[in-house]
């Protein structure tokens, strides 16, 4: 175990009786915001910047990952790269958000006070939601905002700045199971220091590849799986390189890549290779798996 979690699982058993730190990532959206689950993030926060001041070695992105509303690892790797990074405005736009309440933002907004622009296509998504955020005694004063629409390449600039998001922001996430490479390579007018965006990871590090564009796109699905969308971690990291971002990893499961701005911690996180980040088993695997099923599907090359 990292030294650095073994640090804080001896502080958080000292200032809250944890028993260990596996109890933290194991919650679930239920209690996801709960005292202890906020004050151990507050208490790994501070331990990365400790640790970033004096030099130690710093983590992989496994050995930070937890899930306090996110799918999977990604409240814990957020959380990592703003501890190191630093924030700006703590502004944060997500796009396919669903409800807003399990999504990337959500951790940031209700543990760490955070203000973001959420985005969904299902309108009941949009109003269970914004009752949540209505109703949590950390946000009832100033809810994030959730505003229902389908984005496309065409209107998503439109959309962002009509919400009075504009220019830099902290963070950027894409879900739309679909056209994501087409709308980040569209989207101008924010300038975001992070981006997290979904993957299709079966296609691994070899091609550069995405669905063709289409405003009404919808994902296809293949004996069950939605694995007919999206575009290969190559294709993001050209796109990327293109707008000024580098690759530093992926969640362990291989389904969101992370992309820091080139100009933002230069010297605390270099660029990663498409084929060191999809090195991973479930990768392997899901490959073997699905990519015969899609392969010969359309798909463009960029």
């Amino acid at each position: 175990m990292n030294p650095l979690i073994r640090s804080a699982i001896r502080t958080l058993r000292r200032v809250l009786g944890t028993a260990d730190l596996e109890q933290l990532r194991a919650q679930r959206v239920a209690d996801g915001d709960s005292a202890a689950s906020k004050v151990g993030q507050l208490l790994l926060a501070q331990r990365y910047r400790e640790l970033h001041r004096h030099g130690g070695s710093i983590p992989t992105f496994a050995e930070v990952e937890f899930r306090a509303f996110s799918q999977n690892g990604e409240d814990g790797i957020l959380l990592y790269l703003f501890s190191l990074l630093g924030t700006t405005n703590r502004r944060a736009v997500e796009i396919c958000a669903g409800d807003g309440i399990q999504c990337n933002s959500a951790n940031l907004i209700l543990n760490h006070g955070w203000h973001a622009l959420l985005f969904d296509g299902d309108p009941d998504r949009i109003a269970r939601g914004t009752a949540f955020y209505a109703k949590h005694p950390d946000t009832y004063s100033f809810p994030p905002r959730l505003a229902h629409a389908w984005i496309t390449r065409e209107n998503v600039n439109q959309l962002v700045s009509d919400q009075g998001f504009v220019g830099e922001i902290d963070l950027l996430s894409l879900d739309l199971d679909g056209i994501d490479y087409w709308v980040w390579e569209a989207l101008d007018v924010i300038q975001p220091r992070v981006v997290v965006a979904e993957i299709q990871c079966i296609w691994g590090a070899e091609r550069a590849v995405t669905v063709p564009y289409s405003p009404s796109f919808r994902t296809e699905h293949v004996n069950g799986f939605g694995i007919y969308s999206g575009a290969s971690l190559p294709a993001f990291v050209k796109l990327a390189g293109r707008k000024g971002y580098r690759l530093v990893g992926v969640q362990q499961l291989g389904f969101n890549a992370f992309f820091v701005r080139n100009d933002v911690g230069e010297d605390l996180l270099t660029s990663a290779t498409s084929a060191t980040c999809l090195d991973k088993p479930f990768v392997h695997w899901a490959r073997a798996q699905f990519l015969p099923l899609v392969k010969d599907m359309p798909w463009e090359q960029v």
